[in-house]
C-alpha cells in the first residue's frame, strides 16, 4: 500500500505516518516545513519538501504513484485566517484542489481529508452531528469546508473516492506550543517552564478534546472504509477551558494561576462532536481518556523542556 501524506512532518501528520509505517505501508510525505519539523519525519518514509499549491506537485505523483492520499497539510490558525485570508485560501482551498486534481490525473484510489469542527460555527446545539447546519464563523472554517464540496464533485465527475473526517480539538505530543492553536500544548509548556498561562475570554467556552493517536487511527481506518462519508472524529464529551487548565495544573504539579485576556475574534463558544457515525462506519472509538492523554502530553513537554534546558546548559 502506497500512501502520500500531506503535512506528514507536522503534529497530526507525523503520528499518522508513524502508524502507517508500523502497519507496513510505503509512505511519502509532502510538507513545506512552514510549521512541520524535520525531527518529526519518520526515517522509513520518503520526504519531499514542497508546497501543496505548487505546480510541481505532479512530480511526486508521477514518481510515487500513491494509491491513497491522507490530506493533512493546512493553514490551521483561526486568527491567521482573519489577518491573512488570501494566504488561508491559497493553502487550504487552492492547495487542496491542486492535490485532488493530481489524484485524478494519476489514478489515486482514495483521499482521506482532514476537515474541522470549525465548519459548524456556533450551532444551536452544543453537540453537533454530521447533519447539523453548517455556519463557519471564520475564513479558516470556510477554507476547510470548501474542499469537502470539491471532493464530492471530484467523485461525482471522476469517481475519486473519499472520506471526510471533521476533527474535534486535537492535542498530544509534538503539537506546536508557540502558536495559538493548541491550548493544551501551550498550557503544558507555560506551566512547566514557570510562565503564566493566558485564558482568552471567561474560560467557560467548551471544546471536545481528542488525543492525537486516536486521530491517527481514524485516518488509517478511513483508507479502507467510510467511502463518500463525512464523519465527526471526537470524544463526544465537552470540557471547559477552565476545567482543562485545572487538570493540567494538577498533572504538572505547579501552583501558577492563569490570567484572562479578551476573547478572540472568530472563536466559537461551544464545540462537542457526536461520534456515533464514525464508530459505526469505521469501527473507531477513542482509546484514550482526557486524563490519560493529558498525562502523556505533559510528560512529553516535561522531557522536551528538560532536554532543551540540558542543551542550553551544555
Amino acid at each position: 500500500m502506497r500512501v502520500l501524506v500531506t503535512g506528514g512532518a507536522g503534529f497530526i501528520g507525523s503520528h499518522t505516518v508513524d502508524r502507517l509505517i508500523a502497519k507496513g505501508a510505503e509512505v511519502i510525505i509532502v510538507d513545506d516545513l512552514s510549521t512541520g519539523k524535520k525531527e518529526n519525519i519518520n526515517k522509513s518514509a520518503l520526504f519531499e519538501k514542497l508546497d501543496i499549491a505548487s505546480e510541481d506537485l505532479y512530480v511526486v505523483f508521477e514518481r510515487f504513484k500513491p494509491e491513497f492520499v491522507i490530506h493533512l497539510a493546512a493553514q490551521a490558525s483561526v486568527p491567521s485566517s482573519i489577518n491573512n485570508p488570501v494566504n488561508d485560501c491559497r493553502t487550504n482551498v487552492l492547495g487542496s484542489v491542486n492535490l485532488f486534481e493530481n489524484c485524478r490525473r494519476y489514478g489515486t484510489s482514495k483521499v482521506v481529508y482532514a476537515s474541522s469542527a470549525a465548519v459548524y460555527g456556533n450551532p444551536d446545539t452544543i453537540t453537533v452531528s454530521e447533519d447539523t447546519p453548517l455556519g463557519p464563523r471564520s475564513f479558516y472554517g470556510f477554507s476547510k469546508l470548501a474542499p469537502e464540496f470539491y471532493l464530492k464533485v471530484f467523485h461525482d465527475l471522476y469517481g475519486l473516492r473519499y472520506t471526510v473526517l471533521r476533527y474535534a480539538n486535537v492535542y498530544g505530543p509534538r503539537q506546536n506550543a508557540a502558536g495559538e492553536g493548541g491550548v493544551i500544548s501551550i498550557f503544558s509548556t507555560r506551566l512547566l517552564t514557570g510562565q503564566v498561562p493566558v485564558i482568552f475570554g471567561d474560560g467557560e467556552q467548551t471544546r471536545d478534546f481528542v488525543y492525537v493517536e486516536d486521530i491517527a487511527e481514524a485516518n488509517v481506518l478511513a483508507l479502507n472504509t467510510g467511502d463518500q462519508m463525512v464523519l465527526n472524529i471526537g470524544t463526544g464529551t465537552q470540557t471547559s477551558v477552565n476545567q482543562l487548565f485545572s487538570s493540567i495544573s494538577e498533572i504538572s504539579g505547579t501552583g501558577l494561576g492563569p490570567v484572562n485576556a479578551a476573547a478572540r475574534e472568530g472563536d466559537v463558544r461551544h464545540s462537542c462532536m457526536d461520534n456515533r457515525m464514525a464508530k459505526a462506519a469505521l469501527g473507531w472509538q477513542p482509546a484514550f481518556s482526557l486524563k490519560e492523554g493529558l498525562a502523556k502530553t505533559c510528560e512529553f513537554y516535561r522531557k522536551l523542556n528538560a532536554d532543551r534546558f540540558a542543551e542550553g546548559d551544555g
